[in-house]
């Protein structure tokens, strides 16, 4: 039985924020995930993703019932939840399914925004890591170098880019509804990750007044503060921010909330009624649930941001056709790729077959070729190899055309019987047994 390609996972459309935020996971936690990966019996390759909106274990395996119930209580225990509790917001891919899930998501035709930029940055990242971890094979490793140039494919010949919103570009248009105007206002920017330069970036763009960035390393703040014009804060001195700013936007990779309930009811006290809003597109969110309970404050998490997204929607649905088209013709080539699998071991025994026995002929002839110079003994070696190679190719193309077929079996037996594959490694390349 050969590995399937099989895809567990959850994202912004079967789980809410609070389901995905407990299984979301770190760098660590991620090492974590790919250790027991590596320990799985049933497990071949894999490769663990953790995003904002999702969450994914992309895997092989030969015994594929018992492998997802494994990842499943897997990504369970990583979450301190019951699988009984979860088992509904999982989807399973498996086969050329679980590729065009992958092909679609590298792409971004699977994200909240659909052409948004950061998702395939964050699946080259997990592949890096489940390569460095060495959870990663000769499928995984192929299946993702596919997706990137799919992805590429998607950017380049169709326009999804150009009329995607980012989930940055969602969060500050929440704030001009909320506004009607950014101009004046005082933003705090908590966090200087990717989203949330590109958060200051669109913030600067429509006109707020002062912005400030606080992150847990005050270089950052600075590096991020000075690209935008903006005021660097550690984050001991966000209590003081929250008594004038307007807005606060909050993009950080803390597994904790940095904003608590008291910190802003304490704060509130000193605005004299001026209303805080919140926009909180972090996975797990920075601000606690309750915060939103509290008079003239008003807390929006990623979730909240699905309504602003849609406003481009239409454009974005007449690209995605074409970039589904472009999908559809990459996973039928793997999928094709994946077929010819199964005659890759034979072909390369043919390989090694012919090198043996071309070695084992010049060492036959070597006291024939002592008066030839280095370059014409070179010469020798290369017309063997490329007579060997002619002999071989209409047998490989044979098996690779035929690797489709349900009969494929019955023609790599033949094949392995005519050139004598299958005998004791102990009968010599020239040997009497190889001319019968």
């Amino acid at each position: 039985m050969k590995a399937q390609i099989v895809n567990i996972g959850m994202n912004h459309e079967t789980a809410p924020v609070e389901l995905r935020e407990c299984i979301a996971a770190d760098a660590g936690g991620t090492r974590k995930i790919l250790d027991a990966l590596r320990e799985f019996p049933c497990v071949k390759e894999g490769l663990f993703l953790s995003t904002c909106n999702r969450v994914e274990i992309l895997f092989t395996s030969e015994e594929v019932e018992d492998a997802k119930k494994e990842i499943i209580a897997l990504l369970s225990d990583l979450g301190q939840v019951k699988d009984s509790a979860v088992s509904d917001c999982f989807y399973s891919l498996e086969g050329l399914e679980a590729v065009k899930h992958i092909f679609r998501v590298a792409s971004s035709l699977d994200s909240m925004v659909v052409g948004e930029p950061q998702i395939l940055g964050q699946i080259k990242q997990a592949y890096q890591l489940a390569t460095q971890e060495k959870t990663s094979g000769v499928i995984v490793n192929r299946l993702m170098h596919r997706a990137f140039h799919v992805a590429k494919r998607v950017r380049t010949e169709t326009g999804i880019c150009e009329s995607a919103v980012s989930i940055s570009y969602a969060a500050v248009e929440l704030a001009k509804k909320i506004f009607h105007s950014l101009e004046g206002k005082e933003v705090l920017l908590i966090g200087a990750g990717e989203m949330a330069e590109l958060a200051a970036r669109h913030l600067v763009n429509n006109g707020v007044s002062s912005m400030m960035v606080a992150n847990r390393t005050f270089e950052r703040a600075v590096e991020v503060a000075e690209n935008f014009d903006a005021k660097p804060v550690s984050f001991e001195e966000i209590d003081r921010e929250l008594l004038k700013v307007d807005i606060v936007v909050c993009s950080t990779g803390s597994r904790e909330p940095v904003i608590y309930f008291e910190q802003v009811k304490k704060s509130l006290r000193k605005r004299r009624n001026r209303p805080l809003f919140f926009i909180d597109i972090a996975v797990p969110r920075d601000v606690e649930s309750r915060v939103n309970d509290l008079a003239n404050v008003y807390v929006y998490d990623i979730d909240d941001l699905k309504g602003v997204i849609a406003l481009n929607v239409e454009q974005r649905k007449k690209e995605a056709v074409r970039a589904e088209r472009i999908v559809q013709e990459e996973v039928l080539k793997f999928g094709h790729w994946l077929n010819t699998l199964s005659v890759v071991p034979t072909i390369v025994e043919l390989r090694k077959k012919a090198d043996a026995i071309i070695q084992a002929e010049l060492k036959k002839s070597s006291s024939l070729m002592e008066h030839l110079t280095d370059g014409q003994r070179e010469d020798v070696e290369v017309l063997a190899r490329s007579i060997a190679e002619k002999v071989l190719n209409d047998p490989i193309l044979f098996l690779k055309g035929r690797a489709e077929r349900a009969t494929v079996d019955t023609y790599l037996d033949i094949a392995r019987r005519l050139f004598n594959l299958d005998r004791n490694h102990g009968v010599k390349y020239g040997s009497k047994s190889d001319d019968t």
